[in-house]
C-alpha cells in the first residue's frame, strides 16, 4: 500500500515526458499521469458473484507546434519509450489543424491551493472485509417486510492519483481514496415486482452511512412502491426527491459550460447577469470542500482552483471556463479545467450544489393540492440547447398536502427555463455526491399519465 501512496515516480515519469517533447522540438507541452486502484466484491443471494481488483498507472501527453497540437497516451511508464512517444507526437501535431484558442497556460495563472482538503484515507481494505459489508448490507435488506429477493449488493475501495506537469513550470498531484456500499431490493411478486436500491460514496470509509442503515432503506423503497397506480393527464406541481433534484443542478451545469456557451448552444447563452432563477436561489460550484467527492487543488491547465458561485439570489452570475474556452469568449479561466490521458481539457463542475432554501421537505408538500414526488427519473429527456424537458417518473401522489399511493408510468415535461424561474429549494441539503440539492419544489408541470 505504501508504494501506491508514492506518487513521486508518476511525477518523474510525466517531467520526463514533457523533457522528451521538447527535445522533439514542441514549442510547449503538458503531460497528465493517472493511477487507479481499486477493490470490490459483488454480492447476490448470499453468495459472491464477482471480485475485482484492479491497478494501472497511465500517462497522457499533449504537444504544440505553434497553433497546432496534438496528443498521445500509454499505459507503459517505461521512460525508454518516452522519446519515441514524444517523436511521433510531435509529428501529429505538426499536420493537425490549427486552433486559435488551444495552449498551456502562463505561468503566472498557475497554482495549487494551500486549503486542507483531507482527500485521501490511507485505511487499507481488504476482499474479506469488503465482503462482509457487502453481505451485511444485502441481510438488512432482505429483513424488511416485502422484499423477496436482493438484486445484489456491493462494496468497494478505491485510490485515485493524478499528476500534472507543464512545460511552463508548473508541476501539481494529489491522491484521492473512495469506498462505496450500495445494494438493490426487490419486493413484490410476478409482474407486479417493484426495484429500489439504495448507496453511500464517501471518500472516507467513517464518513460512509452503515451498510445495514444502506441495506434497510432499499428495501423499504422497494416496498414502498408496490401496487402503483397512474395518474390522470393534466397539470400539477412536482416535488423532486433530492436524489433526483440534483439531476435539474446538473442540467444548468450543462448549460453554463464554456464549451456550450462558444458553441452557441445553450439556452443561456445570453442570459449572463440576468435572472433565471427565483429570489434567493443559490447554487455554487466548491473544488476547495473538505472531504468533497470531486475536490482537487488544481484543475486540468494547471490553475489554482476556487470556489465560485453560479447563481446568486437567482442570478446567473458565471459560466464554468477553462483555459481555451475562456480565451475564445475573451474571459478569464475559473479553473474548471478536466481531462483525462487521451484528451484536451474541457470545462466540468466540481462539487456542484444549490443551497438550502428556508422551508422544510414537509412544508412544500403541504402547498401542493395536487402533483406527485418524484423518486426515480427515467430517460435523458432534457435538452439544454432549447429548455425542453421530458421525463419518465415514478413516485407517489400528492393529495391536498400529503403524500398518496405509489405511482409509475408517468411522464413529467416542462421547459427549464420556466422550470427554474418557479422552483422552489427545501433546507434538507445533505452532501452525498459531486452534484447535490435539496428536496424541490417545481410548480406547474405538465403530469402525463392515463
Amino acid at each position: 500500500m505504501s508504494d501506491l501512496l508514492d506518487i513521486s515516480p508518476l511525477r518523474e515519469s510525466a517531467a520526463d515526458l514533457v523533457q522528451a517533447a521538447r527535445a522533439a522540438g514542441a514549442d510547449s507541452a503538458d503531460a497528465v499521469a493517472v493511477r487507479g486502484v481499486s477493490r470490490g466484491v459483488e454480492v447476490r443471494g448470499g453468495k459472491v458473484e464477482e471480485i475485482e481488483h484492479s491497478e494501472s498507472d497511465d500517462l497522457g501527453l499533449r504537444v504544440f507546434v505553434g497553433k497546432r497540437s496534438a496528443i498521445v497516451s500509454t499505459s507503459a511508464v517505461d521512460v525508454g519509450g518516452f522519446q519515441e512517444l514524444a517523436e511521433r507526437a510531435v509529428a501529429m501535431a505538426r499536420i493537425a489543424p490549427e486552433d486559435d484558442y488551444a495552449g498551456i497556460a502562463d505561468a503566472s495563472l498557475t497554482g495549487i491551493s494551500e486549503e486542507e482538503l483531507d482527500l485521501l484515507d490511507t485505511t487499507e481494505v481488504e476482499i474479506d472485509t469488503l465482503r462482509e459489508v457487502a453481505l451485511e448490507a444485502e441481510d438488512a435488506c432482505l429483513a424488511v417486510d416485502g422484499v423477496k429477493k436482493s438484486g445484489g449488493a456491493s462494496a468497494s475501495t478505491g485510490l485515485g492519483g493524478v499528476v500534472l506537469v507543464s512545460s511552463n513550470g508548473f508541476a501539481g498531484g494529489y491522491l484521492r481514496s473512495r469506498h462505496g456500499v450500495s445494494v438493490s431490493a426487490i419486493a413484490g411478486e410476478g409482474t407486479g415486482m417493484q426495484r429500489d436500491y439504495d448507496y453511500a460514496s464517501a471518500l472516507h470509509r467513517g464518513d460512509l452511512r452503515s451498510a445495514v442503515e444502506i441495506g434497510k432503506r432499499a428495501g423499504e423503497r422497494a416496498v414502498e412502491r408496490l401496487n402503483p397506480d397512474k395518474m390522470e393527464t393534466g397539470r400539477g406541481d412536482v416535488v423532486f426527491d433530492p436524489r433526483v433534484a440534483a439531476t435539474l443542478v446538473s442540467h444548468l451545469a450543462g448549460a453554463v459550460n464554456g464549451a456550450a456557451i462558444a458553441r452557441g448552444t445553450s439556452m443561456l447563452k445570453s442570459r449572463m447577469g440576468e435572472r433565471i432563477f427565483s429570489p434567493g436561489v443559490v447554487i455554487v460550484d466548491d473544488p476547495l470542500r473538505h472531504r468533497g467527492l470531486a475536490s482537487r487543488p488544481f484543475d486540468g491547465d494547471g490553475i489554482v482552483t476556487a470556489p465560485r458561485t453560479l447563481v446568486e439570489d437567482g442570478v446567473l452570475k458565471s459560466w464554468l471556463l477553462d483555459l481555451s474556452t475562456a480565451r475564445e469568449l475573451k474571459l478569464k479561466t475559473t479553473g474548471h479545467a478536466a481531462r483525462g490521458i487521451g484528451s484536451a481539457p474541457s470545462p466540468s463542475s466540481t462539487n456542484l450544489a444549490m443551497l438550502p432554501g428556508t422551508e422544510a421537505p414537509d412544508a412544500l408538500i403541504a402547498g401542493v393540492k395536487h402533483g406527485i414526488y418524484v423518486t426515480e427519473l427515467i430517460g435523458r429527456g432534457a435538452n439544454t440547447v432549447t429548455g425542453d424537458y421530458s421525463r419518465g417518473a415514478a413516485g407517489f401522489r400528492i393529495r391536498d398536502g400529503k403524500l398518496g399511493e405509489p405511482v409509475a408510468e408517468i411522464t413529467i415535461a416542462g421547459n427549464l427555463m420556466d422550470m427554474f424561474a418557479r422552483l422552489v429549494p427545501a433546507n434538507d441539503l445533505e452532501y452525498r455526491n459531486a452534484t447535490n440539492a435539496p428536496t424541490i419544489l417545481v410548480e406547474g408541470m405538465t403530469i402525463a399519465g392515463r
